[in-house]
């Protein structure tokens, strides 16, 4: 994925793909990818219609690796930290004024942070990390 000023929001179902893929070291085939699945594990054609999406967004790509050419073996294009720091970027411009401010701020409002969170938080910021 190059032109991260028209990255998009994945839908639910296009995370958890991506998840599975993110998550595993090699490409994985449609079927390796349904195996991944806890019960009662998605139709193999609808993880094959989210990878076809995938492509078409330039989240994903294939190559095929077996011999006889007709398997096809999917792997990220873009790392789950590149796409989570594109997107609260984008969250952060639209929501908020593009104001890190603002967002830490929200964040620490509406989350229920326990005491040594907040510790750790600060510990953080002293860091400037």
């Amino acid at each position: 994925m190059t032109n991260t000023k028209t990255m998009k929001a994945l839908t639910k179902g296009e995370m958890e793909v991506m998840n599975v893929l993110w998550d595993m070291p090699q490409s994985l085939t449609v079927h390796e990818i349904v195996a991944q699945y806890p019960e009662p594990q998605p139709a193999y054609t609808t993880i094959g219609t989210f990878l076809k999406i995938l492509e078409a967004k330039g989240y994903v790509e294939h190559q095929r690796k077996d011999v006889t050419g007709r398997t096809f073996y999917y792997s990220p294009m873009l790392t789950r930290e590149k796409y989570t720091t594109q997107i609260l970027k984008d969250v952060k411009e639209t929501l908020f004024g593009s104001s890190a401010k603002r967002f830490c701020s929200f964040l620490i409002q509406n989350e229920d942070l326990s005491d040594e969170d907040l510790r750790e938080i600060l510990e953080m910021i002293e860091k400037g990390n």
